[in-house]
Parts: C-alpha cells; structure tokens; sequence
C-alpha cells in the first residue's frame, strides 16, 4: 500500500496515491493538525483537549480518543484489529504521527529550501519555485486562530516570504532579473511592508535596462514606508537609490556564465584551427575528447559521438600507427552502464578495430596502459555477447591496471568487470563491490563519471538484493552529481529506479504500471535505443506476470530484443499452443546482461503454461544461483517479482 501524505501548507489533508482520504469532521482534522505541528514528537492528551476546546465538555477525553481511533482507521485501513498503529501511536501519555520525513508538504519545503543552499547557485531558484509549489493556501489554513497552530504558522510564512525573497536575489545575482520581476511584484502586492522586496525589485528593474521603473519604485517604497508604518527607508534602499542616480558599474549585471563561455569557446577554438595543423594527429585525440563529453549529455549529443567516434577509429587505423590508435580507442572511457549495447554493430566494429590494435601493438612497459585501455573497450563493448573473450579481456585489464596503480585505469578496467559480470544469474553481490571501489575511485579522484557509474551499479544491485533503503541513498548520491556536474542521462536511470521501487514494494498494479509509464517517457529524445526499444513492454510484462496476471502481450508493440520471449506468449493466447511450444523450445539463452534473471522468468513463466518439463528444469538451473534475489531488479529498471517465488513453482510444477 502507497504511504500516507500530509498537506498543512494550505487546508488540511491527508492523501495516499493521490487520493484524499475521508477524515471526517474540523476535530479530526484539528488532531491530525496539532500531531503534524509537534513534529514527530508526543502530545500529551490532557493537552490535545485543552487545545481542542476553549471549555472541554466532560466527555472531552473519551471524545479525543473516539477522534484518534477514527484517524487510525483512515490512515491504515488494512491493519488488523488489535494490532499496534504504526502511523499514528499511542506512546506514554499522549500521541505522535511518525510520518515520515518527506511526507508532509511544510517538512519537504523546509528541506528543500535549505538544501537548495547548499547546492548549485544555477540551480537554486529552480528547485526554491518548486519548493513554494508545495503552497496552495495560508499554513493550516482552517486552524487560523488557534492558539497552538498559530506560531507554527508565522513560522512557515516568514520561511516562504523569505524564500521568495532568495529566488529573487539568485535570479538577480545570476544576471536572469527579469524572471525576478513578476514575482516580486506579485510579493509586494500582497507584502508591501517587505523592505528587502522593495530593494530587489528596484535592482532588478534597473539590471533589465529600467532606470525611470527601478526610481519609481523605490519612490513608492518610501511613500509607502512613511504613510504606513511612519519609518524612512531603511540603509540599504538608500544606498541603492544613490547608486542607480549616479549609475554606478556595481550595480550593472554580471556577465551572463553562458555568454561567457561561448565566446570562450568561440576564441580557443579559432585559436585551435589556427595553430594545430589540419591532418596533425592531435586533432583525432582531441576529437575523441570532445566525443568523450559530448556522450553524457545525452540526446542528440549521444548519437553524434557514437557515429563519430567510429570515424575516428578509423581515421587513426589509416595512419597506420596502432600507438596512436590505441589511444584514439581508449581515449573513449565513458561509462557504460545500460542493459544491452545500443547498436551491436557498431560495437562490433570497435572491438574488431581494438583487437587488430592489440595484434599491432609493441608489447612493451611504454604500451601497458594503452593495451589495458585496448582490452578494457573490448569488454566493454563485447556486452550482451556469449562469448569468453570479454570476460578474459576485463580479468586482463584489471590485473594491469592495479599493476600500473593507476586510478583512471583502474576506474575504466573496472568498467569492463562490471559489464562483463552478468554471465550467470546470481552475481549482484560481485557487481555491488565494483560499484563500492568505483564510488571510492571517483570520489578520492575526482572521476565524476564513474563516481556516477559507481553509485548506479550500487542501485541496481541492491535492487536485487531488496535493499531499496540502500538503494534510494545511492540513488539520491547520483541525482546529486549529475545536478551538479551536467549529467542529464542519470536522470534516465534514477527515474526508472523509483518506477522498479513502486513495482517492487507492494504498491498497486495501477500505480505501478503509471509509474514505468512515467520513466518510459524519459527515454524519449535520450538517444539510447537499447534501453528505449522493448523495455516498456518488458517491464508491463514483469508487473503483469508477478501479480499474477495473465500476459496479455501485444506482439504489434516495440519489444525490440526481447520480441523472441513476447513472441510465444502471443501465440499462447491465440491458442496456438504447438506453435508456442516450438517458440519455447527455439529460444536461446538470454544475453549475459542485468536482465538476465528478468527474461529467465519470462521463459519460466511460458514454461509453466505450457507444462513443458525440459524448459523448467533449464529455467530452475538458471535461476536458482539468483535465490533471495528480485529477478530483473538488478538492472535498476523493472523486476518479475521474487526469484524464489519462481523457483517454488517451478517446484510445485515438476512435483518435487
């Protein structure tokens, strides 16, 4: 069942999935209210009944835990009777809602407000607007007079003016000041007192070109000041009225940050044309840098560097110098941490062109890091492929690179032995220490991108593992880098984590299946095909199969590379069951990949159908090193449930 949320930041409210939950009269409401004020803490209940009463009637007790009862019922209408309330407690004298952090709106405001300090300036008016989006009326609004809601309000109210008051001053400090304009003047229509609002206005006015508009402003100010409160402006208005007469340079914009850059741009890259000649083997290894950080962007910027990247292999291979061809290949360290290779071909292409490097290659100490790179791309590309060289490359390259002690190295060799660990089922724990030494390699070393790898391939296995607390910390670890370092694709893979979390975690079929909808539409425009193609599909077919649910496939949809394991299910419910067995028995076996277990299930699932004996007991030794696991959960995208669930009815099914 979804978790209980609360709404204090405008009337009050209780919610589980979107829907309101009936909480019956203005008491109940007014208990549940005076709960989320002490904050977790326990309120006595000879307090409660002074706070719900002017003048208790004589039956004010019995009345409060009549109210309480009825709340417990709303909020946990499936615990059994008698049984200890896990959400609003009776603990000592009184009462406590143990909510959870997150789940009232006036707790995630404050914490977004103060976490958007401490990150990014770029970054902080966006996440503050969301944060006044939690808003939607005064603080506890129908409990205006109350005595014990009442400093609790002003407290939010001063958080919120004073946040919108923070954006204002970040929009303007980072030379957006028109997007500060509306708001402040939306602010001092409702807040004229507000003199810090005033002065931001002005500035704000006279940073877009409105000299005449910031003057008036701080007129009005001034009149207003005095009429009402009978105060002159405070230091700081006049300091800022004498600076915009005088047109002081301290008060002009700052440089736009990205203005600056394209011009910086604009210059080195003149200069680069200029100085490097054009057929200089520099400019290869320097285009392979930029390819490089042009992956991670994503999008468009993905597609271009792996259309590029294999015209830069081949350019260096027609030099005929595999030193410097070792290096074009193994300049190319980026992460690679989807489920299947997005275009085999191309992946094709580049290990036939690094092995060729190898053959070339002077086995000599000078060449070691080029061959450990060499090897390293082999097994990274060698992924979803059956086929004992890429194992063997990604054993050789991380002997040399903890040989060489070279951190960089090690963090790209590693890259190789995670993607060449799904050759079984059951390998999550092994993947889990990659991920931990590479979030140690990136952090110590300033490696974002693999600090990033690091921290998703801990998601994914302790997914597998069930260990979604872990999890969502690692998770959180890799939203955070990539707000703060530009890595739009992470957001890919933590949106479809929280889509597998929902399946995974006993929430209903229907939010389960929006939330996979919600993360297949990230996939739109990132420029990964082999994430993009089939994996809705597969993920349905996961959540339908482990709750039980016939699988209702739709052979006309994208399955992509999973269509072989779609494909019998359709003909199945067409009743054509021999035609279906035929498919079962044609099947190969899934690709060494982190669905693995996932498509293991679907066999498994096809198998129990059809009552095929030799298919479950393939499937049973196939799964069974996967025991304890959630199967499909370690690629961080989706899960068929249970593995050990799989494996009691493949059990039950061949009599054992």
């Amino acid at each position: 069942m979804e978790p209980v949320t609360f709404g204090v930041l405008g009337p009050v409210t209780a919610e589980r999935g979107g829907a309101p939950l009936a909480l019956k009269g203005p008491r109940h409401r007014a208990v549940l209210a005076r709960l989320v004020v002490a904050r977790r803490r326990v309120v006595p209940l000879a307090r409660l009944v002074e706070d719900l009463w002017d003048a208790p009637p004589p039956r004010a007790v019995g009345a409060v835990r009549t109210f309480v009862g009825d709340l417990r019922r709303a909020l946990e209408p499936e615990r059994p009777p008698r049984a200890p309330a896990g959400l609003l407690v009776t603990e000592g004298p009184g009462y406590a809602l143990r909510a959870a952090p997150d789940a009232v709106d006036a707790w995630r405001f404050e914490t977004a407000v103060t976490e958007a300090g401490r990150g990014p300036a770029s970054r902080a008016p966006d996440r503050i607007r969301a944060a006044l989006g939690e808003w939607r009326g005064p603080a506890y609004a129908e409990f205006g007079e109350a005595d014990w809601a009442r400093g609790e309000r002003s407290r939010l109210t001063e958080l919120r003016l004073g946040a919108v008051e923070r954006r204002a001053e970040l929009l303007v400090g980072l030379g957006r000041a028109a997007e500060a304009v509306p708001d402040l003047d939306a602010h001092l229509a409702e807040h004229p007192w507000r003199e810090e609002a005033w002065r931001l206005l002005a500035l704000a006015l006279y940073r877009t070109g409105r000299q005449a508009d910031a003057l008036d402003v701080l007129r009005r100010a001034r009149t207003l000041l005095a009429g009402r409160l009978g105060i002159d402006p405070g230091p700081r208005l006049r300091r800022l009225e004498a600076g915009i007469l005088a047109q002081d340079p301290e008060l002009d914009p700052p440089h736009e940050p990205a203005e600056a850059a394209a011009r910086l741009w604009a210059r080195t890259t003149e200069a680069y044309d200029r100085t490097v000649a054009a057929g200089a083997h520099a400019r290869l290894e320097s285009t392979v840098g930029l390819l490089r950080s042009l992956a991670v962007t994503g999008g468009g910027g993905l597609e271009a560097a792996r259309e590029h990247r294999t015209a830069a292999v081949a350019a260096a291979e027609e030099t005929g110098d595999p030193e410097l061809t070792a290096r074009v290949i193994g300049a190319y360290d980026v992460p690679a941490n989807w489920t299947r290779s997005d275009e085999p071909e191309t992946a094709r292409r580049i290990v036939a062109a690094a092995e060729r490097t190898l053959a070339a290659l002077p086995d000599t100490p000078a060449t070691e890091a080029s061959r450990c790179r060499l090897l390293a791309t082999v097994a990274l590309e060698s992924r979803g492929v059956r086929s004992p060289r890429g194992p063997r490359a990604a054993r050789e390259a991380e002997h040399i690179a903890r040989r060489l002690d070279d951190p960089a190295l090690l963090a790209f060799a590693l890259n190789g032995v995670f993607m060449q660990s799904c050759t079984a089922a059951g390998l999550a724990p092994r993947r889990d220490a990659v991920g931990a030494e590479l979030v140690a390699l990136g952090t110590r070393h300033g490696l974002v991108n693999h600090a990033v790898l690091g921290r998703l391939i801990r998601l994914q296995a302790r997914s597998a593992l069930g260990d979604f607390t872990t999890a969502d910390t690692h998770a959180a670890a890799a939203d955070d880098l990539a707000a703060r370092h530009e890595r739009p694709l992470v957001t890919v893979f933590t949106g479809w984590y929280l889509a597998l979390r929902t399946a995974a975690t006993g929430s209903p079929y229907d939010s389960a299946e929006a939330a996979y909808r919600r993360a297949a539409a990230r996939l739109d425009g990132a420029g990964m095909p082999g994430l993009e193609r089939g994996l809705l599909p597969l993920a349905l077919l996961g959540l339908r199969l482990a709750h039980g649910r016939p699988a209702a496939v739709d052979a006309r949809a994208d399955w992509g590379p999973y269509r072989p394991w779609a494909e019998p299910f359709a003909l199945l419910a067409d009743g054509r069951t021999a035609e279906a067995r035929t498919a079962l028995g044609a099947l190969a076996q899934p690709p060494p990949d982190l669905l693995y277990e996932a498509l293991c299930c679907a066999e498994a699932a096809l198998a129990l159908d059809l009552g095929d004996r030799e298919a479950l007991e393939r499937a049973f030794e196939r799964l069974l090193p996967a025991s304890g696991e959630l199967a499909g959960a370690g690629s961080g995208l989706l899960t068929f449930g249970p593995v050990d669930a799989w494996l009691a009815a493949i059990r039950r099914a061949l009599g054992r």
